[in-house]
């Protein structure tokens, strides 16, 4: 398995398949709960986590185009997205997330995403009738989340 986190590239290989991390980042108030993904993904060989969480964050970047610092994030993470093979897309509890709620407008009609929304998000009725019209997977519990990540990351290898 390989982490790419940002702002690092990643060169799409045939035999690899890739997962892009979206959700709740919210410091302090989101769970680390990519570290899931990789402790479960780690026995696959050919598996690509993209992972938008950066471990040299600069929360003092300033939200704006002409910031290159946050630029360059925000376009590795919509690179990512567009080629990642699943978008996993976690709505932690007692987050607002309001990038993933973009994220999920944008790619709603991909067929690459899979959501879980648990109790306690504060708009989980807009995700869920989003997924419903759009028909995304949409999971209340994480565990049944990562296990449905999991079996469709499996059918790509074959």
């Amino acid at each position: 398995m390989k982490i790419i986190k940002a702002p690092h590239k990643f060169d799409k290989k045939a035999s690899e398949a890739s997962i892009f991390l979206a959700g709740s980042i919210e410091m302090g108030e989101a769970e680390l709960w990519q570290k899931k993904f990789h402790d479960r993904f780690s026995k696959h060989e050919s598996c690509v986590l993209l992972d938008p969480r950066r471990d040299d964050w600069n929360s003092f970047a300033e939200q704006s185009i002409k910031d290159k610092y946050f630029a360059e994030q925000v376009n590795w993470e919509q690179d990512m997205l567009e080629t990642a093979d699943i978008i996993a897309l976690y709505f932690a509890p007692n987050t607002k997330s309001p990038i993933s709620l973009l994220e999920l407008g944008l790619f709603a009609d991909s067929g690459r995403l899979i959501a879980c929304c648990p109790d306690g998000f504060w708009r989980k009725g807009n995700v869920e009738i989003v997924c419903k019209r759009y028909n995304i997977e949409l999971f209340n519990d994480f565990d049944e989340f990562i296990n449905k990540i999991e079996q469709s990351y499996l059918s790509l290898l074959k």
